[in-house]
């Protein structure tokens, strides 16, 4: 790529820089920054809203608005265990925001296959990479959560800390990003992967990132919405308590290829 084409990529992320802090913060704090950690304290700033935003809204949904409906009156989580989960996350959020920022500096060097306008390749090709991408991205973190599992020390010292909310009365959607941060990381990097593998809409990529953290609370509240092949809570609330099924990501797809699917209607069934 030529350096015009590459400076399609800053003035994207200047100009998203400029808006979200411009909005959020005196410009002062920000203005002074290198591009770079400018960067940083945009995707900062913008997960930590996400999450606080995304997380309180279904809690408050599910939890009280909707009290007794979805969730039964014993299962819904303490004020205590949902104050630890934004305790973790909180302390992994900085380093969450690593990875975004990396990623938006290799494609701002040219390092990636990114593309800055869908006009670039048309809305055909558009489509079919970005299906590749979301493939990609299931089977990496598929494989990367199962190994998170099935390598002991891995388990021990990185996923065992998202793994104490093991019960339905301890899960909440603030447990969504309550991770040691090199497990949050490693569970994202396969976004970044795909970048050097499949041409990818700059635009898009960053918001997929963004749309993990609305997902991760999601899938954490315990509710199954029932939509095949959807990997939603249901599924992800029988991982949290079998520690060994529904390693996928959006659908069922790589557990029902590799084995590990534990269909939530199914186990229902049998409790009954």
């Amino acid at each position: 790529m030529d350096e015009n084409y590459l400076q399609l990529f800053v003035d994207e992320t200047s100009l998203t820089n400029r808006i979200v802090l411009g909005t959020l913060l005196p410009a002062k704090i920000w203005e002074p920054l290198p591009h770079f950690f400018q960067t940083w304290l945009r995707n900062y700033t913008a997960g930590t809203l996400v999450y606080f935003i995304t997380s309180f809204l279904w809690s408050f949904y599910f939890y009280y608005y909707k009290h007794n409906v979805y969730v039964p009156k014993d299962s819904i989580p303490s004020r205590k265990a949902m104050l630890l989960q934004i305790y973790v996350a909180m302390k992994a959020m900085p380093w969450y925001c690593a990875l975004p920022t990396i990623s938006e500096y290799m494609v701002e060097n040219g390092w990636t296959r990114c593309f800055s306008r869908i006009s670039d390749v048309g809305w055909f090709s558009y489509a079919s990479n970005l299906c590749f991408y979301l493939v990609l991205v299931e089977f990496g973190i598929y494989w990367m959560h199962r190994e998170l599992h099935d390598i002991k020390p891995l388990y021990k010292y990185l996923h065992a800390t998202h793994h104490i909310y093991n019960k339905q009365n301890t899960l909440s959607p603030f447990a969504g990003l309550a991770f040691h941060p090199i497990d949050g990381i490693l569970q994202a990097v396969p976004h970044v992967i795909a970048l050097f593998l499949v041409p990818t809409h700059f635009t898009t990529h960053i918001g997929l990132l963004f749309i993990e953290a609305i997902w991760t609370a999601n899938i954490h509240d315990c509710v199954d919405g029932k939509i095949w092949p959807v990997m939603g809570a249901g599924y992800h609330t029988i991982h949290h308590t079998t520690y060994r099924h529904n390693y996928g990501h959006y659908t069922v797809w790589m557990d029902w290829m590799f084995g590990t699917l534990r269909d939530p209607v199914e186990d229902d069934t049998k409790k009954m």
